[in-house]
């Protein structure tokens, strides 16, 4: 260290070295400038991903003796090099690092909890932890409840909180021991963008207090995108336009400039103009280049304003007489209107319908929950042999178990079956897996205990991801007798099931009648995954099973 020191004193170069690393934000090295040893022998970095192999984690984490030790997905290497090789050797690598007091901390595209150093405000070690990526296209997420309240202690893999991803609430563990010392955003908050930080937590008790009015900075708040504003037009300075500017403000409207149907105005007059309800269209801009200023707004509204305000009064007025509730949207309804809109948007649907007879079907129903009731076993369902008779279509016609993508067609060799189910936070749609292999009462047991789920909203990821194929039944439940479902992307083919209903149908002689029941079943179609006669083929199938069920069973 003795030799590091004098470099540190007397090389010109590396003092250069050293004002680069000063004027760089992303690194802080003060004892370099004084000369002076930190009282802190090493810098402790804790990072975790998500999953692995999202970014690699390198720099360096301890500075003692003239070591370095680099961290790279996990894996620690050590090397003896001098203080020279450290700076020259992490120069550029220091842009791309995050520090605090005394810390550096490594960013990464996923958010990730990082411990902090003592910082100038003299706060001691601490954790801030970011809101997760709980599921694959969350971007932001709401607190349900917190389980732990301020001051608690916390181990690993305690629940600290409810987080309502986009699809279902999800337990968030605790990734280390220690205590809560401030939660951020408290029970019921919304909109927090994936990588915010909602709480924090110490490693010792005494240092809870100290951050009871702590507050994020600015850098660790997700960064809200926005669009940068266009630049001014260049101001020309003419005897005409300085003539101009010397009349009296007209509050007439113009023609559309020559860049279009664009209106120029400050962000101050917009705002002044929206509370007003005032069109800009109407009001002459003479600001630089026929800008919009706020003082354009004020003398239309000293020449207008009364009408204007009249107008808006009787409006407000005629309203009032309307009654009504904002229920705000929630994540799941969020995320199935995204993708509910995607899916009509780019999927080509085309849809094919055909009657079953279920008279068989209901007959084999009876038998099988006879010998259930016997058995003590739960009763099993129409939808359940749907189900069933889908995934063996599905085996039977594999075309239909696919899914689309730019560059191939992905036939899936499991028959994965979600199926639709309503509640009053929205539509989920937990999966059965390999239902083709299982039992009726198998099945029946699943689609009942992840119903509950859904309507509990406890569902985890692992119950709606990972399915082929979609059953939606709004028969049995509604009564429906025949409707057009939209796909669930990125799966090519939805079926949509009716309400069974009893028909007169012609018997064997011309004079000879009797009475049937027929279900109506529609299979909407990724048309550029199943083209109409692989569709056709697999509705033969269903119903070859549902009109036969004892094939089921074989």
């Amino acid at each position: 260290m003795t030799c590091a020191s004098r470099i540190f004193n007397r090389s010109e170069k590396f003092r250069q070295a050293r004002n680069v690393l000063r004027n760089d934000h992303a690194i802080l090295m003060r004892w370099f400038a004084n000369g002076v040893r930190p009282s802190v022998d090493k810098v402790d970095i804790v990072s975790r991903f998500s999953q692995p192999g999202h970014g690699n984690v390198r720099g360096i984490s301890k500075f003692s003796g003239g070591c370095c030790f680099s961290i790279s997905n996990g894996a620690v290497n050590q090397t003896k090099v001098s203080a020279m090789e450290i700076v020259r050797g992490n120069a550029l690598r220091a842009r791309k690092m995050h520090s605090l007091a005394i810390g550096i901390v490594f960013s990464s595209q996923q958010q990730i909890p990082a411990r902090s150093f003592s910082t100038d405000a003299g706060l001691p070690p601490h954790q801030e932890i970011g809101m997760p990526s709980l599921s694959p296209t969350m971007t932001e997420g709401n607190i349900a409840r917190w389980l732990k309240k301020e001051g608690d202690k916390v181990s690993t893999g305690e629940v600290l909180c409810e987080v309502e991803t986009d699809k279902a609430t999800v337990e968030m563990e605790c990734m280390e021991e220690g205590y809560l010392a401030k939660i951020l955003r408290g029970d019921g908050s919304s909109g927090i963008k994936v990588g915010e930080v909602i709480a924090i937590t110490v490693e010792e008790e005494e240092d809870v207090a100290k951050f009871k009015d702590y507050t994020p900075s600015a850098s660790d708040a997700a960064p809200a995108p926005t669009a940068p504003s266009p630049p001014p037009p260049p101001k020309k300075e003419t005897k005409e336009g300085l003539v101009a500017s010397q009349e009296p403000k007209a509050s007439e409207p113009t023609a559309p400039s020559s860049g279009g149907d664009r209106i120029f105005a400050s962000p101050l007059a917009k705002k002044l103009a929206e509370d007003h309800n005032i069109s800009l269209s109407n009001i002459r801009g003479t600001g630089p280049g026929g800008r919009i200023v706020k003082a354009d707004i004020e003398d239309y509204l000293a020449s207008h304003g009364k009408e204007d305000s009249q107008a808006h009064k009787v409006d407000k007025t005629t309203s009032g007489a309307l009654n009504y509730t904002d229920i705000p949207h929630t994540q799941i309804r969020k995320i199935t209107a995204s993708r509910l809109l995607q899916s009509k948007q780019t999927i080509p649907h085309y849809y094919l319908t055909v009657d079953t007879c279920v008279d068989n079907l209901m007959e084999l129903r009876g038998q099988l929950n006879a010998l259930q009731e016997a058995s003590g076993g739960k009763r099993i369902s129409i939808n359940d042999l749907v189900i069933k008779a889908a995934a063996l279509a599905l085996r039977k016609v594999p075309q239909c178990n696919s899914s689309w993508t730019n560059d191939f067609i992905r036939r899936y060799h499991n028959v994965n079956i979600n199926v639709a189910v309503q509640t009053d936070n929205g539509l989920y749609v937990p999966v059965i897996r390999d239902a083709d292999t299982k039992g009726l009462s198998k099945i029946s047991d699943e689609v009942k205990y992840l119903a509950q789920k859904a309507k509990d909203n406890s569902l985890k990821p692992e119950d709606y991801e990972g399915g082929t194929f979609t059953v939606s039944n709004l028969g049995g439940p509604f009564g429906i007798k025949q409707f057009c479902a939209i796909i669930n992307p990125p799966q090519s083919g939805i079926l949509a099931v009716g309400s069974a209903e009893r028909r007169v149908v012609p018997g064997t002689s011309p004079d000879q009648y009797r009475f049937a029941s027929f279900m109506a079943v529609t299979l909407s179609c990724d048309h550029r995954v199943i083209d109409g006669a692989i569709g056709a083929e697999w509705l033969k199938a269903f119903k070859g099973y549902i009109e036969n069920p004892e094939s089921m069973l074989l």
